[in-house]
This record gives structure tokens, sequence and C-alpha cells, in this order.
């Protein structure tokens, strides 16, 4: 075989093709920025930029926790509600206890753990189906949120409980920074360690992974538990952001945590998808959200866009999946 047509078959019409549908999503981010980009010089400002970054922070935390679950081929419809009792319960007790705003972070992830770890413990014991669960805790945690403020926000709280999501470290807030961290920290916890691989066995086939010695009930709660304090993280953050809780914080989070999910190329059916994947689909949602904002698209507009991007990304997913290799 000459060098020509070495390269010629390198470069064929199915290599590209496959070349394509692999970075797909950075194809479209890519396409996304450069419009935005031609269409307002506001939009490529450093402002902006971190302006993207800080809307995108609280869902990352709840995503990243969504990506675990649905690796192992589950759903967590509840992470709305956690936020919002996360965030009520770290209020009520910035409130009551104002020199110690560092117990209202604890109590807010701790209450985010404690309903993560019984979602957990209904899927992987009881053997619930995951959106049965998590729909119930979904239903458990909202009203819950309304029952810690007596059914109205609370406000009045702190300075000091603002300084959680608004202290700045180089330039950057504390939710950016975390959500860096947890980026990176869950990317090689997933691909370098064996908890990882053991979550990623169970989405694949879980009696496989049983007949291979992996204990999948402690993977099944760890993921619900893990997605249940992050979400709780987030709400905290939320909360600080604008220094007040709110019953209604976090609604329809969940959806928007599983579309970034989706749209960075994880199944929903388990066993795939990737980290990077997820925080490459929620900048690309956040990009969108706020460069449409830039250009005032109407909301429902920005809607009918997602909703399409969500759809195309799944029929790109299953395509690709049906591929002959």
């Amino acid at each position: 075989m000459t060098i020509t047509q070495d390269t010629t078959r390198r470069f064929s019409a199915k290599w590209l093709q496959d070349l394509a549908v692999r970075y797909a999503m950075v194809i479209v981010m890519v396409l996304i920025i450069s419009f935005f980009l031609y269409r307002s010089a506001r939009f490529g400002t450093v402002d902006n930029v971190v302006t993207i970054l800080i809307a995108a922070a609280p869902f990352a935390l709840i995503a990243l926790g969504q990506t675990l679950v649905i690796l192992t081929g589950g759903i967590d419809l509840s992470v709305g509600s956690i936020i919002a009792l996360s965030a009520m319960s770290g209020a009520l007790t910035a409130k009551t206890f104002p020199d110690r705003v560092w117990l209202a972070l604890l109590v807010a992830v701790a209450v985010g753990l404690i309903a993560g770890s019984i979602n957990g413990l209904v899927v992987s014991i009881i053997n619930v189906p995951p959106f049965i669960a998590t729909l119930g805790m979904l239903t458990l945690a909202s009203g819950l949120a309304f029952v810690v403020g007596g059914g109205a926000p609370i406000n009045g709280l702190p300075a000091a409980y603002g300084q959680i999501a608004n202290t700045e470290i180089f330039g950057l807030t504390i939710p950016v920074i975390l959500m860096i961290v947890s980026i990176v920290g869950f990317g090689i916890l997933m691909k370098r360690t064996a908890y990882g691989m053991r979550v990623y066995a169970v989405g694949g086939n879980r009696l496989a992974a049983e007949i291979a010695g992996v204990k999948t009930g402690r993977i099944l709660f760890s993921v619900y538990a893990i997605s249940g304090a992050l979400a709780g993280l987030s709400g905290i953050m939320l909360s600080s952001r604008v220094i007040s809780g709110s019953p209604n914080l976090g609604q329809g989070y969940e959806l928007d945590a599983i579309a970034a999910v989706v749209i960075g190329g994880a199944s929903l059916l388990g066993g795939r998808g990737t980290i990077w994947g997820t925080a490459l689909g929620l900048l690309l949602i956040q990009t969108l959200n706020n460069g449409l904002d830039i250009l005032t698209v109407p909301a429902y507009w920005q809607d009918v866009i997602k909703g399409m991007l969500i759809v195309t990304a799944v029929a790109v997913d299953v395509w690709a999946s049906k591929r002959p290799v």
C-alpha cells in the first residue's frame, strides 16, 4: 500500500464520520460560541465568561451526582427538592445560630446526604425502581422544605451567611472553585479508581457485576447518597448567594442536570458516560442560556431550543450505538 493510499484510507468518509460522532458536542459547542461571538461583542467579555461559570457552578454539583446515578442505570428526580430542603435547613440554622455559619453548611450537606441515603436504601435494598423512589423523595423533600420555613422563605440571615458563596479567591467565587475541583476530582475517581470501575460495571450489567464479586447494593446506595450530599451542597451555595432560604429553590433543576448528563454523551441505560462529557454538556447548556439571554430571546423559545438539543443528543447517541463498528 502506497503512502497516498494509506492517507486516503485514514481520512476516508467513515473516519470523518466517526470523528464527527465522537466529538459532536465539542463541534456544537464551538458553533454555538462562534454564533454568539458574531452576534454580540458582550458575549466574549471576561465578565460574561465569569457570569456563565457562576451560573453553572450549582448545576455542576447536582449534574456530577446525577452522572454517577445514571451510570448505574438509575435516575434521581429528587435533587431539585433536596436543594430546597437543604437550603431551608441551612438558612434556619444560620438564623438560629448567627455566630456559627459553618454549622449551616454542615447541616445543609447532612440533610442532603440523609435524603440521598434514603433514596439509596429504597433502591438498593427494597428494589423500588429509581424513578418511583426518587419521585417520592421529590414530593417529600419539597413538602418538608415548606414545613421548615412555615410555608414562607427564611430571610434576615447574617451577613456572614452570604460569604459562603460570594467570597472570591483569585478572582473566582467559592462555588466556581468548588465546581472546578469537583469536576477534576470526580473525573479522576471515575477513571482511575476501582470504585469508578464498579459503578460502570453495575450500569453495564448488574448480574455480571454481582457474579464478579461487586457489592452492587453498596454501589447503588453510594451513588444516591453522593447525589444527595452534592444537592445539599448546591442548596447552601444557591441560598448563600442570595442570602435567603426559599422553599421553591432548585425547582426544575433536576431536569437541567439530567439534560447536561445526556447531552454529555451518557446513556440512560447505564454503563456509558464520563464526568468530562457531563461538564461539557453543562457548559453547553449554560452558554446557550447566557447567549440567548443576551440576544433577548423569549424564555419559551429558549425552552424549545434546549428541548431540541436534548432530543438531538439522545438521537445521535442511539444512532451511534447501533452503527456497525
